[in-house]
């Protein structure tokens, strides 16, 4: 069998579809691996297909018979990935009324499959090292060092070379699993291949559904290769499937299509000065969605507190609506503004006579100063997500738009006592 027979096949078999080069190289690459036990390394965009490469590779391999297990390493929280891959005794933490087995015990002599490793916690990662570099591990609460033989395979979605340069992943593990790299092209670099996908999608659900499968026109064909996908394969099986069952008409036009592609300048991005593969973290969002929040609010605060500066009866509706104003000062310390003039009233004969007495030169006032402080800002907002889900961490961490395992982190950067925070 030639290599490009043996390429055709691994496709059929694990359902793969198109031609690109690229996709190719990389189906090659992992047949080549695959007998082997060499640590590989699958990089590539979230939803490009990165899992079912380490399939081919664990079921071409000598392990085939073994069992394959594929974990998510960034949904497994903090506080229990340890445990999770490398079992633990009986009493080791609360809890833990049972000993247990850990990944790597009952996939000896199979694959485990790490997908994004780079979440894993440094501390995980030292333990992880020790079994790439000697097949021992230690469950937790134990000092018993066990054996294990286990294929590593990993995969992930961000730079780690750039996360060794910023200290948060480890350069040695590094090293040791990118032994083999892998590259799974995104769907936006595999020409054609869209729209042969998109086709299986539509034949798929036309079974699953009991209906007549869509079909695009040219015109819609055109639309559907010039769009990115930043979602990949996973979004084009979402939208294949909306207008499976959504459209009335089987002939589908780019009018009708693009009802469903998403405004590419309305998506969320992140941009750094234009630099491609910048890393953010979810604390630059959240600090990046502060400030624009509070220079919005502070512009409009400004605009109001000013023109009542100007009116005679400015210094009252401050004071009654002292609470909106709470950003340009504490209220105990916020500036009444002062008029520019003095103003007399005489009645006479049921007439009002006003009459201006003398101008005020406020020019020594001082402006009120505000707390800048991102920390407080970041503890504030915690706190009161906590109070409102009556600390259930999952919920509240859904409210910041942050993982419960970052909230994890948070809360014990800031020594949060959730107990406390009941009040």
């Amino acid at each position: 069998m030639t290599l490009n027979q043996e390429i055709q096949s691994v496709k059929q078999r694990f359902g793969i579809i198109g031609n690109a080069p690229a996709l190719n190289h990389a189906i090659q690459v992992a047949i080549q691996v695959a007998p082997t036990d060499m640590t590989v390394l699958i990089t590539g965009e979230s939803g490009s297909g990165k899992e079912s490469f380490s399939k081919i590779i664990h079921h071409l391999s000598s392990r085939k018979h073994g069992q394959f297990i594929a974990i998510n390493c960034g949904g497994i929280p903090e506080g229990t990935i340890d445990s999770e891959l490398f079992g633990h005794e009986k009493g080791s933490f609360t809890g833990a009324q049972d000993s247990r087995k850990g990944y790597f015990e009952v996939t000896n002599g199979g694959t485990i499959f790490l997908d994004e490793i780079g979440d894993m916690p440094l501390g995980t990662q030292a333990r992880l090292l020790r079994v790439l570099e000697n097949g021992e591990f230690i469950r937790v609460g134990s000092s018993k060092v066990q054996k294990t033989d286990v294929r590593v395979v990993t995969a992930t979605n961000v730079n780690l070379y750039e996360a060794v340069q910023k200290g948060k992943f480890r350069e040695d593990l590094y090293y040791r699993l990118n032994t083999v790299p892998i590259y799974v092209p995104p769907l936006r670099e595999r020409g054609g291949d869209v729209e042969l996908i998109f086709r299986k999608f539509a034949s798929d659900f036309s079974e699953k559904y009991k209906i007549q499968p869509i079909r695009l026109n040219d015109e819609a064909k055109e639309l559907l290769l010039k769009f990115r996908f930043p979602g990949n394969i996973r979004q084009l099986r979402n939208i294949a499937e909306q207008m499976s069952v959504l459209e009335t008409e089987r002939d589908i036009t780019a009018e009708q299509l693009k009802k469903y592609l998403p405004s590419e300048s309305s998506l969320p991005a992140l941009t750094s000065n234009g630099k491609k593969g910048d890393d953010f973290s979810e604390r630059d969002i959240l600090y990046k969605i502060l400030f624009d929040m509070k220079k919005d609010m502070n512009d409009l605060k400004k605009l109001v507190y000013d023109s009542l500066q100007n009116e005679s009866y400015g210094s009252q509706i401050i004071k009654q609506n002292s609470d909106l104003f709470h950003s340009i000062g504490p209220v105990e310390e916020l500036p009444v503004p002062k008029p520019s003039f003095v103003i007399h009233k005489n009645n006479r004969d049921a007439d009002e006579h006003i009459e201006v007495v003398e101008d005020i030169d406020h020019s020594t006032d001082e402006p009120a100063v505000e707390s800048l402080s991102l920390d407080e800002k970041e503890k504030e907002m915690i706190l009161k997500a906590l109070k409102k889900n009556h600390n259930k961490r999952k919920y509240a961490a859904q409210d910041l738009g942050i993982s419960e395992r970052t909230l994890y982190r948070k809360l014990k950067l800031y020594q949060i006592d959730e107990t406390e925070n009941n009040g």
